[in-house]
């Protein structure tokens, strides 16, 4: 019930921006270009969202989300264009890689008992720092080359009844995650066994539960979803630049998260509460772009104060439970 009332708190949010935006653009927000291209961030944004979310839920935090995006984003036009790999080739090698990331990261938090924070954070300076260097610091691309791939990830399929207006294709990859996720973590067991983990792992241990095994699921996943958002981030701009390409993707997947309904605390949250978190982040930003009273610079303090703010929620809501149970 609580989860519930946090989806729909978040859903009216969403629909207050959105209203606002319209209102205060003059209807720039409504045309089809704005539209299409507020769609295809939600999603390629829920993705990387949605990986992060295992990582919370577990009562983890994972800050190299961006990093492994720029680190899959560059390297595969880099193996591609420059070593000259042959496509199917570079993309099984992408993908593996972030599931390796992900596994090293589990691997680091529950053998060696080093803090998420850490392992995480020096992941962010790394692989962005590794991409850089085999890169050379260049900007790389797909080029004219290519097409047919890169028509996956960002043909639009028009709809008949509104003119001009497409879904973007990184809206069904995300569908199919998503809904991916919300039976691994709603329908299976294992799902039960990370929502369990998150809310005291000491306890789920000795019910049998071998949280560590549990622990790297979640990082590999968040790292799987992060390389695929790289490959995805790629194909939709061509050109990836190794010192900026993902920069804060972090910020606002865990933001989405957050927002989504998972306590940074662990235990809680849901799929569909992530996609809404993420389309509120993108909504948001497209204010700030569309609305000329507001200064486009301040993107990143909007960031900041609606992580604050959805912490806070989470410390009251639970506050509130508390002092309702004492009372009891």
């Amino acid at each position: 019930m609580d989860q519930m009332k946090k989806i729909f708190g978040i859903l009216g949010i969403l629909v207050f921006v959105i209203v606002a935006t319209i209102v205060l653009s003059d209807g720039i927000f409504l045309r089809p270009f704005n539209l299409e291209n507020l769609l295809r961030r939600t999603a390629l944004f829920g993705i990387i969202s949605i990986g992060v979310a295992f990582v919370i839920i577990t009562g983890g935090i994972d800050l190299s989300i961006g990093s492994v995006v720029c680190l899959v984003g560059c390297g595969l036009p880099w193996l591609l264009t420059v070593q000259g790999w042959p496509l199917p080739v570079a993309l099984v090698s992408v993908i593996p890689l972030s599931l390796a990331i992900g596994l090293t990261h589990g691997l680091l938090i529950t053998k060696l008992k080093l803090q998420p924070f850490v392992v995480t954070l020096c992941g962010l300076l790394m692989y962005r720092g590794i991409t850089r260097g085999f890169t050379g610091d260049q900007t790389h691309g797909f080029g004219s080359d290519y097409k047919g791939i890169r028509k996956i990830a960002t043909e639009e399929i028009t709809l008949p009844f509104i003119d001009g207006f497409g879904i973007p294709a990184p809206c069904f990859f995300l569908i199919v995650v998503a809904v991916a996720a919300g039976v691994f973590l709603n329908q299976t067991i294992y799902g039960r066994y990370l929502l369990a983990l998150g809310r005291n792992e000491e306890a789920a241990r000795y019910s049998g539960i071998n949280t560590d095994r549990m622990i790297i699921l979640a990082y590999v996943i968040c790292s799987l979803t992060a390389g695929l958002g790289g490959v995805l981030f790629v194909m939709d701009v061509n050109s990836a630049q190794p010192v900026d390409f993902g920069n804060f993707y972090e910020l606002y997947a865990i933001a989405a998260a957050v927002l989504g309904g998972c306590s940074l605390r662990g235990g809680q949250g849901t799929i569909i509460g992530v996609v809404i978190g993420a389309a509120l982040m993108q909504a948001l930003q497209n204010m700030i772009t569309l609305v000329d009273a507001i200064p486009t610079h301040i993107e990143y303090a909007v960031i900041g104060a609606v992580i604050l703010f959805g912490v806070m929620a989470d410390e009251t809501v639970k506050w509130i439970a508390s002092r309702r149970l004492a009372s009891k």
